[in-house]
């Protein structure tokens, strides 16, 4: 059974659909359950003004890309490794801190999710292969 939250994350596709009228973009697909992402984003020079997704997906790749296009425009471009290293460490380990503007992933990044990792973390491979950092 998922979890309400995670279902109320998926549901918000305000940034669902792709314009074809981007700076930047990429496709990866997770090999090992077949979800598929493909990200448009719109960056000037230091900072990622939008993000726009179209999934072939399981819900919690749809509720990661849904966050995450929902918080990007926050977000300086060469902070951004760094901190989706931190947030699979975080994932993974439990042991560092997650950073506060990243607070929504926490609903996703529960113990009974541990397995859907690599779903959950497909939009963040995404953008970084867009942007090719």
């Amino acid at each position: 059974m998922f979890d309400i939250k995670i279902i109320k994350l998926a549901s918000n596709t305000k940034n669902y659909g792709l314009t074809n009228s981007s700076t930047h973009a990429a496709s990866s697909k997770n090999k090992l359950c077949g979800d598929k992402i493909t990200v448009e984003l719109n960056v000037d020079k230091i900072k990622i003004k939008s993000m726009r997704y179209e999934t072939e997906s399981c819900i919690y790749c749809q509720a990661s890309a849904s966050v995450l296009s929902n918080i990007i425009s926050s977000l300086k471009i060469n902070r951004l490794k760094s901190d989706f290293v931190q947030i699979e460490d975080y994932f993974l380990t439990k042991d560092k801190k997650l950073p506060k503007k990243y607070k929504l992933f926490k609903n996703l990044m529960k113990k009974k999710n541990k397995d859907r990792h690599q779903c959950i973390m497909l939009p963040l491979y995404a953008v970084q292969k867009a942007l090719k950092i």
